[in-house]
């Protein structure tokens, strides 16, 4: 089975937490943690923006006033280039690694499946560059939109009694 580790999936939802909230200045990890319930990773968390700052897809700022936020606008950043980032080149199996390969399975010239594997790579790495750390904010905001808020009415005989006085 393939699978994402907790790196790429804890990074992942520290940058959608930064898309969120783009325009609002710097966040501190610890307020992405609570947002995320991630608080009790805050130190995890750190080791996570060290890479994404690396890879040039965040910002920090220090002080009392100081956090993180995304290095341009959630509609430039590529899913791709945030995993990539976070967990390497993506590779099904070794002998479709994206890019160059410095370990190479020792049965690759007769090797029956790489054929597979590549199209597996190529879909995922298709799938990841096609969307922009935007889009999964929007999707996400679709399929869990913020809870409605509560409006009060003043009761009724408040209501015909302003009509009357008018």
């Amino acid at each position: 089975m393939l699978r994402v580790s907790t790196r790429g999936e804890y990074g992942v939802r520290l940058m959608v937490d930064l898309a969120r909230h783009y325009d609002n200045g710097t966040r501190s990890l610890t307020e992405i943690g609570q947002a995320e319930g991630l608080e009790l990773k805050v130190q995890y968390l750190e080791q996570l923006v060290k890479c994404l700052r690396e890879a040039h897809l965040i910002e920090s700022t220090r002080g009392a006033h100081g956090g993180y936020r995304l290095s341009r606008p959630p509609s430039e950043i590529r899913m791709g280039e945030v995993l990539r980032a976070l967990e390497g080149p993506i590779a099904p199996m070794i002998c479709a690694t994206e890019g160059e390969m410095g370990v190479i399975c020792d049965r690759l010239d007769g090797c029956s499946t790489k054929y597979l594997w590549a199209r597996v790579r190529n879909a995922i790495t298709s799938t990841l560059d096609s969307m922009t750390l935007g889009d999964l904010v929007q999707e996400s905001d679709i399929a869990h939109p913020p809870p409605a808020r509560l409006v009060t009415l003043a009761p009724r005989k408040e209501r015909s009694r302003s009509r009357q006085s008018v």
